[in-house]
């Protein structure tokens, strides 16, 4: 991404000199051709990263650089008080994949967005918003996953960098961690995820009603009538184009599809998000400089970014790398979750979601070369090291027992490594006991046919492939613990060691993984009595109903 961004330094200062020195033909139209290229090379690029949620590129015009580049926000990327926000492994090309943390916002830092959102006044900023976008090494894929606002989880210690407030390590939801600035709540999504985090991107509400407008609109379509008197969402069935407010009533919306959680909105985000794609590169829609322009200025004034990403020359060489992954190869996932038993209302990160977590940590596509879903067979995509995929393993983890051996000297690793394993979800009968030997490295050990329960295992401690084998001498999974690895529930891997590949089939699992080119999907109306008028519970579907006079979003 370097030669990226240093290659396109080159080409907005030749933009800007070509631009200061107008003379129409008098150049040479060759000259004049190039530099319309140029500008609209430029132009795309800016609009697409600033865009944020939007994977493609769009035009715009040099001329503005300076301005659009004033627009952006930059701060730093990591808030945690220890640690930093994980590193990339690259392949053996020595090309590394990009992710980036993007933030929705529902702060109400000024009179707009305080209109927008409702409930001005309210305590502190949350994320409504988290989704994990990776690219791969190769840039041939690309995958985006929604992290639940609703979820649970341990939040590590952070530091505000603009008023040095310190949050201290404790439970919360996960979209709390922006009250503290967005780099907390990049250290939370990469202690949750073990995913490493390259940047994050963060709008507001105003920002997503300006893009939408500035894009002439985003198609989308509801299976069924929709009235959410939440966000105000209002549409009858069918496929209807959001500007402005509606777009932001769609996306925001919670109780009107799915079971009427969070995780409703999620889906309605990702079907949001593919139209804006296809949206975007549709032939003929970025044909208008003054609307391509208007695209870049709504995005960069709606952005706040870490430094690395704070400037258009930074932005170009990271949207260059976007634009290259096409449609059906840009998979949007939802990360595998439970309810919360404390809480109905919350969710917890489900033990299945691992894999969705190792296949983008580990640069694994969900997609083949033609679009359609990774077959758990599939090599990894781009990470030429990486060893083929397992077969989907048929039995669940709480099935899979582990005779845990432990051969570290360390008095009591056997059975806090067991009751590690049973906590993140494995077998009650998984065993612990003293291996018969001294070990000076950590092995796991498994009979024919059980592979792919051993990979499970190993993909849960984080145990590269190296570390297993195949052994007809043990009847069941075994670990024996080493001297190699004598504290922590996950086992601590030499930086360039090959993980073992994660099963793309279950990372899809109950993910409601799709891809930016699915047209004729619809957003699923809730069918459950998720709102309520005038005190009675009701279905969505029934408040369109029973409210003729509320005006729809869209016609």
């Amino acid at each position: 991404m370097t030669d990226a961004t240093d290659n396109t330094d080159a080409a907005v200062a030749e933009d800007e000199a070509s631009v200061s020195g107008r003379g129409g033909r008098a150049r040479g139209g060759r000259k004049v051709q190039r530099r319309a290229r140029r500008k609209r090379r430029v132009g795309r690029t800016v609009a697409i990263t600033a865009s944020v949620l939007v994977l493609v590129t769009a035009g715009g015009v040099a001329v503005l650089y300076e301005h659009l580049n004033g627009n952006i926000k930059g701060v730093p990327l990591f808030g945690g008080t220890s640690g930093d926000a994980g590193k990339e492994k690259p392949d053996a090309f020595g090309r590394t994949p990009i992710n980036i943390l993007v933030i929705g916002s529902d702060g109400r830092n000024n009179a707009a967005d305080c209109k927008l959102g409702g409930d001005c006044g309210g305590g502190g900023q949350n994320a409504d918003v988290e989704m994990v976008v990776h690219v791969s090494a190769d840039r041939s894929n690309a995958t985006v996953m929604s992290v639940p606002r609703d979820t649970m989880t341990n939040l590590p210690s952070c530091k505000d960098p603009q008023n040095g407030a310190v949050m201290a390590a404790h439970r919360d939801q996960i979209n709390s961690t922006l009250q503290y600035g967005p780099g907390c709540t990049v250290a939370a999504v990469h202690q949750l995820t073990g995913i490493p985090i390259d940047h994050f991107m963060m709008i507001d509400f105003q920002g997503v009603v300006n893009m939408s407008d500035a894009v002439g609109g985003v198609p989308v379509c509801v299976d069924n009538n929709v009235y959410d008197p939440y966000s105000h969402l209002k549409l009858a069935k069918g496929t209807h184009t959001l500007k402005g407010l509606s777009a932001l009533e769609f996306v925001r919306s919670r109780h009107g599809f799915g079971d009427g959680s969070d995780l409703g909105r999620t889906y309605g985000q990702h079907i949001y998000l593919s139209s804006m794609i296809r949206t975007l590169k549709g032939a003929g829609t970025l044909t208008n400089p003054g609307a391509l322009y208007g695209l870049a200025d709504a995005a960069t004034k709606a952005l706040t970014v870490d430094n690395g990403l704070d400037s258009i020359p930074k932005l170009l060489g990271l949207a260059g790398d976007l634009n290259k992954v096409p449609s059906n190869r840009i998979t949007f996932t939802t990360m595998q979750n439970i309810p919360d038993p404390q809480d109905d209302s919350r969710v917890l990160v489900s033990p299945a979601a691992q894999n969705l977590f190792d296949a983008i940590a580990n640069d694994q596509s969900l997609t083949t070369g033609n679009g359609d879903k990774s077959s758990a067979a599939a090599a990894a995509t781009s990470t030429a090291t990486a060893s083929p995929s397992p077969s989907a393993s048929s039995v669940p983890d709480d099935q899979i027992a582990v005779a845990v051996e432990n051969g570290s000297a360390v008095t009591g690793r056997a059975s806090e490594v067991a009751t590690s394993l049973v906590d993140k979800g494995f077998s009650p009968s998984t065993s612990s006991s003293n291996a018969p030997s001294p070990a000076s490295s950590t092995t796991l050990r498994y009979p024919a046919g059980k592979r792919s329960e051993a990979q499970t295992v190993a993909r849960a401690l984080h145990l590269p492939a190296a570390r297993l084998k195949q052994d007809d001498a043990v009847s069941d999974v075994t670990l024996v613990i080493g001297t190699d690895w004598t504290t922590g529930d996950t086992y601590p891997a030499a930086p360039n060691s090959t993980p073992v590949p994660a099963d793309t089939a279950a990372a899809t699992n109950n993910a409601h993984a799709q891809t930016a080119d699915q047209a004729k999907t619809c957003a699923q109306v809730s069918t459950f009595k998720t709102v309520s008028l005038g005190g009675v519970a009701m279905t969505p579907i029934q408040a369109f109903s029973d409210s003729p006079d509320v005006p729809v979003s869209a016609p």
